[in-house]
C-alpha cells in the first residue's frame, strides 16, 4: 500500500514537495534499498507535474546520497537512513526498515485543544495547545499511535507536511533547534479511540512511550504519548560499544 500524495503550488516549489514524499518513502522502506524507484513517467502521472519537476526532485536526492541514477538502468535507492541531530544511533523506524519492514505514516488530525488542569499538556503548555495525532503502519497494519502536544502558536505553520516528514524535521523548519529529549516507558491501556484505530481488544496492555523534547535552551517544545502494539513487533534499541 502506497498512500498517494498530492502537491500544490500553495505549499512551495513542487519539486521540493515531491522530494519530501520520495525521501519519506525511502526512509520508511516503501522503496527498499537496492531497488529502483518508479520511473519518471509514473511519477509524473502520480503527481500530475512536468518531467523537469520530477527530475529536479530526483536530482536533489541523488546529491544527498539517497539515489543513484544510471542511464538505461533506472534510479536506484542506495541509502535509506537519515542523519539525526539528536542521536548518533539508528532511529527505531530505521532499524525496522533495515530488517526489510515497510513503514507508512498517516496524519490523522491537528487541532487546538483545551487541556484539563492537572494533565501533562496543561502543566507544560497551559490551557490551550496544539494536538497532533499520527498513525504508523507496519507492513500495512496499524502499529503505533502518537499524540503530540506543542505550543498553540505552532498551529500558524503548515502542519500538512507532517504526513511527509518527521515531527522533528518539521519543528526544525520552524527555526527551533532541538537540544535533547527524554523518553519514559511504561505498560498502559490506550484510550478507547486509540484501541479502535489499532484494531486491538479493549483493555489490551500496550507499550506506552512518553517523550519530552527540549530546545537548545532547555525549554520544552513537545510532549507526546505513543502506544505500540508490541504483539506485532518489539520495540528495539541498539547500543554501539
Amino acid at each position: 500500500m502506497i498512500v498517494t500524495m498530492s502537491v500544490s503550488g500553495k505549499n512551495g516549489p513542487l519539486y521540493l514537495q515531491i522530494k519530501k514524499i520520495l525521501k519519506d518513502r525511502i526512509l520508511h522502506g516503501v522503496y527498499p534499498i537496492e531497488t529502483n524507484i518508479p520511473s519518471e513517467t509514473l511519477l509524473e502521472s502520480e503527481f500530475q507535474v512536468s518531467k523537469i519537476t520530477v527530475r529536479n526532485a530526483i536530482k536533489e536526492l541523488v546529491q544527498e546520497g539517497y539515489l543513484e541514477k544510471k542511464s538505461g538502468k533506472g534510479t536506484k535507492v542506495i541509502r535509506n537512513t537519515s542523519f539525526s541531530k539528536l542521536s548518533k544511533g539508528k532511529r527505531f523506524t530505521e532499524v525496522l526498515v533495515e530488517e526489510k519492514h515497510k513503514i507508512l505514516k498517516q496524519l490523522l488530525q491537528t487541532e487546538i485543544v483545551t487541556n484539563q488542569e492537572g494533565t501533562e499538556p496543561y502543566r507544560w503548555f497551559g490551557e490551550h495547545c496544539l494536538r497532533i495525532e499520527r498513525l504508523y503502519y507496519l507492513d500495512d497494519v496499524p502499529y503505533i499511535h502518537y499524540t503530540h502536544y506543542l505550543s498553540e502558536g505552532m498551529k500558524a505553520t503548515n502542519t500538512s507536511d507532517l504526513s511527509l516528514q518527521s515531527l522533528y524535521e518539521w519543528i526544525g523548519e520552524q527555526g527551533i533547534n532541538l537540544g535533547k529529549f527524554r523518553d519514559e516507558f511504561a505498560v498502559g491501556i490506550a484510550p478507547s479511540h486509540v484501541e479502535d484505530i489499532l484494531s486491538i481488544n479493549k483493555g489490551t496492555p500496550l507499550l506506552k512511550r512518553l517523550r519530552y523534547s527540549y530546545d537548545d535552551t532547555g525549554n520544552l517544545i513537545e510532549y507526546s504519548e505513543g502506544y505500540y502494539n508490541t504483539e506485532m513487533q518489539h520495540y528495539i534499541v541498539n547500543y554501539d560499544v
